[in-house]
């Protein structure tokens, strides 16, 4: 077998490989995109009203709805962070002490000095609520931006499965022309020959 019919048949296989790929990836993108948006369903979760400030500044078109979708889920995150950002202060976990402070129990900073801190009848120092707050809300919108984040891939999976489809339809397109053309010059030349020697027959 010649290098050139090589390459052609070679460029016709990778087209069929591409295809194969492509339709692999799309079906997964959608498979993915899928699996979020019903996950998502299943937890129930709902946007408050619009006066919330929080929903109002980062949901205000979902007020209201059920989380269903990636960019839902990523705006209910926010949301979170706000109300969590409300009840601490403005102070972020790693500003709060891990024990609510005796000096000022109503303090979100706390103390993380156990001499310091407020006591139970067991005399064991008490945790800083508004500091538990936070670690909820952090396992919460991590989850929420991981669905969030699953379903972007999903779809640049799908994006990247539509171009590999694209692309091995061209090659298989390109290959499929070059050996229709070698064929038929095959053909034209056996033809001539034919021809040439039927002519020196007579």
């Amino acid at each position: 077998m010649s290098t050139r019919r090589l390459l052609e048949w070679g460029g016709l296989a990778a087209g069929v490989v591409l295809i194969a790929f492509g339709a692999t990836a799309l079906y997964m993108g959608v498979d993915g995109r899928g699996t979020v948006r019903d996950s998502l369903k299943q937890e129930q979760i709902y946007f408050g009203d619009a006066s919330d400030p929080a929903v109002a500044k980062h949901a205000d078109q979902w007020a209201g709805e059920q989380v269903r979708t990636g960019d839902q889920a990523r705006a209910f995150a926010l949301v979170m962070r706000e109300h969590a950002l409300e009840s601490s202060g403005g102070l972020t976990y790693a500003q709060m002490g891990r024990f609510q402070s005796a000096a000022n129990p109503s303090d979100p900073a706390g103390t993380s000095d156990e001499a310091a801190a407020a006591k139970d009848s067991s005399g064991a120092p008490l945790a800083n609520t508004a500091r538990n707050t936070w670690v909820t809300e952090t396992a919460l919108s991590t989850a929420l931006n991981v669905s969030y984040m699953a379903e972007q891939i999903s779809l640049f999976g799908m994006v990247v499965g539509v171009a590999l489809l694209l692309t091995g339809i061209g090659l298989m397109i390109l290959a499929l022309a070059a050996l229709g053309g070698r064929f038929r010059e095959e053909a034209a030349g056996t033809a001539r020959i034919t021809t040439e020697v039927a002519t020196l027959g007579h």
